[in-house]
């Protein structure tokens, strides 16, 4: 901020003097602020020091009326002169401040033979994987449970949407909703094998027809 008071206090000092000299009779004819400033139909080409709207960004050349940049942008500083001195302070302003354009970025797509080695190695994660799922007990349904060997209810049932949360969080793998075939919620503790569906151009892997996601879920 030191380097843009400083360019500004430089800015400030010549403009003030072309003010001193617009005071006398021949102030329009002063090369510091614009010839033939009287001639009313006249654009004046100014640089901007700062960015306005609908006017153009800092740095950019521009014609305004006379009128405009002497009662509104030169005492604000928001313009100078096009003319060498100030446009050189102008270029050492905007390097102080860091007005480098910014690079541009370059977005690679991928082919489809990289996505689909990315597929296939999610899909093997997700195979040799195990899921763990921590639910509360529906203690209602637990007390009035007709035999001690049934599998205790879980408080809210497991669904696709909660299953591909999981999967995202634990092994940071990322799959849609239509990747889990979950016919119905899952609303009792155990082991599962949730069958998965993927593309067909991922090769199952050796011995199975299915992609399959072992899913345990069991209480806190």
């Amino acid at each position: 901020m030191a380097h843009v008071a400083q360019s500004r206090n430089v800015i400030r000092h010549v403009v003030s003097r072309g003010k001193a000299f617009h005071k006398s009779e021949n102030a329009i004819h002063h090369p510091l602020l614009f010839a033939c400033q009287g001639v009313r139909y006249r654009k004046l080409e100014v640089i901007l020091t700062t960015g306005i709207e609908k006017l153009g960004k800092g740095g950019e050349t521009v014609k305004v009326a006379p009128g405009y940049f002497r009662n509104h942008l030169m005492p604000k500083l928001l313009a100078v002169p096009n003319i060498d001195k100030y446009a050189h302070l102008i270029r050492e302003q905007r390097k102080m401040r860091n007005f480098e354009e910014k690079e541009e970025v370059k977005v690679v797509h991928k082919t489809s033979e990289v996505q689909t080695k990315e597929f296939e190695k999610a899909a093997k994660r997700l195979a040799n994987a195990n899921l763990v799922l921590r639910k509360l007990i529906d203690k209602e349904k637990f007390k009035n449970r007709s035999s001690k060997e049934d599998k205790p209810d879980v408080q809210t049932p497991v669904t696709k949407e909660e299953i591909v949360s999981e999967v995202a969080r634990q092994l940071c793998v990322k799959i849609d909703p239509d990747n889990v075939v979950l016919t119905e919620p899952l609303t009792t503790f155990g082991e599962y094998e949730v069958p998965l569906k993927f593309p067909k151009t991922i090769p199952l892997p050796p011995g199975t027809v299915q992609w399959i996601l072992k899913l345990k879920v069991r209480g806190h």
